[in-house]
């Protein structure tokens, strides 16, 4: 058996890959598995890259303890012990595992995305190879295979590179004479790449893009409600891990294609563009995985303007994204210039970062911080000098939804929204545009003769000082999709309360203005404005007769 390292990912023979997939699922070694062996607690702490609790959760010799120290720990187990677990053979063969005594292999720095594009503040996971014995006592894993539940509660195992899973970059480098080249290193599940997932739309398509697959995540979920997936990376390693991920978790192939942004198709349309691109906003193009090699974000700005060119008629594009706040402008009227012509767009920015704060966190991504001090302040430096060149004072963090509608009137909204959510988000998404739509062909006239419901999980409250007999204000709060709260007026609060899709809005109104001794007139002239904002925000849901 040989005793060195291969230098790229492992090879998916079908029959052998099927065998490896049936040994994993036996062993329980799922996400729901995983969380049962590990609990909470050491569950998460392994998702923060931080591995001691797991490694106390997994000291016994079973065989879901085993996969967990080879797969997820990365240390060496017995030979025996792995046999026993998994087609060891097949295994070595295609390269998925080594014996202990073969080099290390490439184990580096990991883009660590939070729950909307941003930086997860953790340090790494250190993933070297640990010898206990002679070169045939023990085999170790030479890539990353994490569990990951599907959303209709598959079994699905997503492949990286190692220590690429979780966490971030401090602490990890590569080893030996094949060690990878950091930038060039495939990254597994983060805050990021599930975010993506959640908020993409899921209705059945006929061709799907996901551009920029790394590991491979977005193309195992598009495959399961698009008939064709398209998938493009820049890094050719991987493209050969999405096949992996793909293969293990036995879902059908994609049509993998190495290029940049949309190079690799041509002019192909498709009805859903999905992307986590690399969309720090850094001083050159060090790391692929993370830096997208254009000035400031405009390779963030690159994609949204060219999607629309790609996309069929009502065809969806969604993106995470960073953007600059520049002085003098407003950032709001800065994304809106990004948006195609023909297309409606739905922009959130969940969190803003000053230049400090973004700066130190790429740098601890990149593991600068463990490094010289000199050349730790050095490149800190030319982050600043970047962001001063650009007049840039922060940066915002979010995603970006566009839908191509051909309107010549199209719905814009850019808001900032940091609170939690309900994920998945994909359903509110389908809601937020279909709403736009109605808003768009509904004139005053039309609103005040619609009939509404209000939205399931909306709540009222009514904030004033204790014993007042009026409240100050009344807030109408939602408990689903993005949990939005709103304050209203009596009448708004009136008119949502009645709202049960039977009366049309202008008899609310009259029945609102004799109770309150208002002139009906004037109340249906004032209350249009107020009925479509609790209408674009979801509080009250248009009835139709269909």
């Amino acid at each position: 058996m040989s005793t060195h390292l291969p230098s790229g990912p492992p090879t998916a023979d079908p029959a052998r890959t099927a065998r490896l997939r049936d040994a994993l699922r036996s062993a329980d070694f799922t996400a729901e598995g995983l969380l049962d062996l590990l609990g909470a607690p050491a569950y998460a702490a392994l998702a923060r890259g931080e591995t001691v609790p797991a490694e106390r959760a997994t000291r016994g010799d079973g065989a879901l303890e085993t996969l967990v120290r080879l797969f997820l720990l990365q240390r060496p187990v017995p030979y025996g012990r792995a046999r026993a677990v998994l087609p060891v053979e097949d295994c070595l063969a295609d390269g998925w595992l080594v014996r202990s005594g073969a080099e290390a292999g490439g184990v580096g720095a990991v883009r660590s995305g939070d729950a909307e594009a941003g930086p997860v503040r953790t340090g790494g996971t250190a993933a070297g190879a640990v010898r206990t014995g002679g070169a045939e006592d023990a085999v170790r894993a030479v890539v990353d295979v994490r569990p990951y539940g599907g959303p209709e509660g598959q079994d699905w195992w997503i492949v990286s590179d190692l220590g690429c899973a979780v966490g971030g970059a401090g602490g990890i480098g590569g080893h030996g004479p094949t060690a990878v080249d950091r930038s060039q290193l495939v990254l597994g599940v983060g805050g990021a790449s599930t975010t993506l997932a959640g908020l993409t739309v899921r209705t059945p398509v006929g061709k799907a893009l996901d551009l920029g697959t790394g590991s491979g995540i977005q193309a195992l979920h598009a495959a399961q409600h698009a008939t064709h997936v398209t998938a493009t990376d820049l890094n050719p390693r991987a493209l050969r891990f999405a096949r992996l991920t793909l293969a293990l978790s036995g879902a059908p192939e994609a049509d993998l294609r190495e290029g940049s942004l949309f190079e690799p198709v041509g002019d192909e349309t498709y009805d859903l563009i999905v992307s986590n691109p690399p969309f720090v906003i850094s001083p050159g193009a060090r790391l692929v995985y993370r830096d997208g090699g254009l000035s400031g974000d405009a390779l963030c700005r690159t994609l949204v303007q060219q999607s629309a060119a790609h996309l069929n008629d009502g065809g969806w594009c969604q993106l995470l994204a960073n953007w600059q706040h520049v002085e003098g402008e407003d950032w709001h009227d800065r994304l809106r210039s990004w948006v195609p012509r023909g297309c409606d767009a739905w922009i959130v920015q969940r969190e803003v970062q000053d230049i400090t704060q973004y700066a130190e966190l790429w740098l601890r991504d990149a593991g600068d911080h463990l490094g010289d001090p000199a050349r730790y302040a050095e490149r800190y430096d030319a982050w600043l000098a970047e962001f001063e060149a650009r007049k840039t004072r922060a940066v915002g963090l979010g995603w970006i939804t566009l839908r191509k509608t051909g309107s010549d009137r199209p719905s814009i909204t850019v808001e900032e929204w940091p609170h939690p959510v309900e994920q998945p988000l994909g359903p509110a998404v389908v809601a937020h545009f279909e709403r736009q739509e109605y808003l768009r062909t509904h004139d005053d006239a039309a609103l005040l003769a619609a009939r509404f419901r209000l939205a399931d999980e909306v709540v009222q409250e009514q904030v004033g000082l204790p014993g007042a007999e009026d409240p100050e204000h009344v807030v109408l709060r939602q408990n689903r999709g993005m949990r939005r709260a709103t304050k209203v007026d009596t009448v708004g609060a009136g008119f949502a309360g009645v709202c049960d899709g039977t009366l049309s809005a202008g008899r609310i109104l009259d029945a609102i203005a004799q109770l309150l001794g208002e002139d009906s007139v004037l109340l249906r002239d004032r209350t249009p404005e107020s009925i479509r904002l609790l209408v674009e925000q979801g509080f009250l849901l248009p009835v139709t007769d269909e």
